[in-house]
């Protein structure tokens, strides 16, 4: 049996030519850095905004292990049917209390313990409850049954998230950044044995402003007007990350993954 665990933590999967290509190549990613488990933010999957049932189970039979989300989680009410009882759908865990859904998961897998906890930002952001004390209140709660615990910080500025991984450090095992669809180049393993990534990217059309159509991105920029909402569809990639992870919870390699 390993000392180490790998984990594949998966960028903001946009539409349906995200899921494409995660059904894709996912499995060729799992073969070829040996992966333990499977992390996907998903927030965006139906149309560009939320999740539905349907791709919900699409993408566990793909082989992922636990999907994250953000804000977007609420744009769609199909995904309220399941929000409640599916484990492994996570929403942002800092929403007030009474909240459907549930922001943390345990899983086993081979001997490892695994705690997912998804968490929001709050600068230019929705002003929910702080990421910073529900991280300490969750930590209390599942340190003795999880060593392992990855973070997806769902947030849109860079010091929170920077700051937020120094707040953690040597509690949490690995934090990687999502919701700005732009991979970062600064993974890193901090002091403590925290692996961190300020932001994993996406998944979905690189021809395009963030996964959506450029031609009316740019529209927008130059006139402030509504525009159509789309989902761009060309030279679809996935942005991912490998945390090597030990049995004691200490990440000793962070790998930046593009396929």
């Amino acid at each position: 049996m390993s000392d180490t665990i790998k984990i594949l933590a998966i960028g903001d999967v946009v539409g349906r030519p995200g899921r494409q290509v995660l059904k894709d190549k996912l499995q060729g990613i799992i073969d070829t850095h040996r992966i333990g488990m499977v992390i996907v933010n998903g927030e965006n999957a139906a149309g560009g905004k939320s999740i539905t049932p349907d791709i919900v189970q699409e993408f566990l039979s793909a082989g992922v292990d636990c999907i994250t989300t953000g804000n977007h989680i609420w744009d769609n009410q199909e995904v309220m049917k399941i929000i409640d009882s599916e484990p492994a759908l996570l929403r942002p865990a800092n929403y007030p209390a009474g909240v459907r859904g549930h922001g943390w998961h345990i899983i086993e897998r081979k001997g490892f313990s695994v705690c997912i906890i998804n968490l929001q930002g709050r600068l230019f952001m929705e002003p929910i409850d702080c990421p910073f004390q529900k991280f300490d209140a969750i930590y209390k709660e599942v340190k003795d049954k999880a060593p392992i615990i990855i973070v997806d910080l769902h947030a849109e500025a860079t010091s929170e998230k920077k700051a937020f991984g120094w707040h953690v450090d040597g509690r949490a095992s690995a934090v990687f950044g999502t919701h700005t669809h732009v991979m970062t180049a600064d993974e890193d393993i901090l002091p403590g044995g925290t692996g961190y990534i300020t932001d994993i990217g996406m998944t979905g059309s690189f021809d395009s402003v963030i996964g959506i159509n450029k031609e009316n991105s740019v529209k927008r920029f130059l006139t402030f007007t509504r525009v159509k909402f789309e989902v761009a569809e060309k030279n679809c990639k996935i942005n991912a990350v490998v945390f090597e992870i030990t049995k004691a919870g200490k990440t000793e390699k962070v790998t930046r993954v593009i396929a």
